[in-house]
């Protein structure tokens, strides 16, 4: 299956052209990131047949050349606060060289669906576009993913992401859950989690292709 067979009926929802509508006056008189072309990168990088792992996120990054449509990852530049912390745990989980890349790419492309909650940020405006209508959107995406025949390991850091929990069958796929990888919280229980080998010892038990993490 792919994702536009799998979304054409939700793109057509009254919700959905309502968040169109209005994506379009915002891109006329403001700075949208990421860019109308990566808005949906996460589903363009992961196809729906080849989706292992969802790590959600909450909105895109909202500072010039960082967003670019898959949730903790960076064009380019500087890393974010959070993803220096998913990287500390990487290193220390696995045991890999620390990341030269804020580019998170070749995780998508193994399979590893990116997803922020809302896929568009007005630029230095965190959390502006929450309640325009992605929530039902990506609520969706989840759903769908869900379905699939296959286990899928869901990656919910924080409160916001664990909201999917009730979504998710817990018998079929494997939940991990942590507090958020931002310097707020993750020597709460971030740090230590092991996020990496948990997802890739349940992929192998399943006999799927794990996840080379190294960047």
């Amino acid at each position: 299956m792919m994702w536009d067979d799998l979304i054409q009926s939700e793109l057509k929802k009254p919700y959905f052209q309502k968040l169109v509508e209005f994506l379009k006056e915002e891109d006329q008189t403001k700075v949208i990131l990421p860019p109308k072309e990566n808005r949906l990168s996460c589903l363009k990088l992961t196809p729906y047949d080849e989706v292992k792992v969802v790590m959600i996120g909450q909105d895109p990054y909202h500072n010039h050349n960082q967003a670019h449509g898959l949730a903790f990852s960076v064009e380019q530049g500087l890393y974010p606060p959070s993803l220096k912390n998913i990287y500390k745990e990487l290193v220390s989980d696995l045991n890999v060289a620390y990341p030269k890349t804020g580019n998170l790419t070749k995780w998508a492309k193994q399979g590893v669906l990116l997803l922020n909650t809302s896929l568009t940020v007005e630029l230095h405006q965190p959390l502006s576009h929450q309640g325009k209508g992605w929530e039902e959107f990506t609520l969706e995406i989840v759903k769908i993913v869900n379905e699939k025949q296959k286990p899928v390991v869901f990656i919910l850091w924080g409160a916001h992401a664990q909201k999917f929990t009730k979504y998710i069958d817990h018998d079929k796929h494997l939940i991990l859950k942590a507090v958020h990888p931002s310097p707020l919280s993750a020597s709460r229980g971030f740090f230590g989690s092991k996020p990496f080998s948990k997802t890739n010892d349940f992929l192998i038990k399943n006999n799927i292709q794990p996840i080379d993490w190294s960047l």
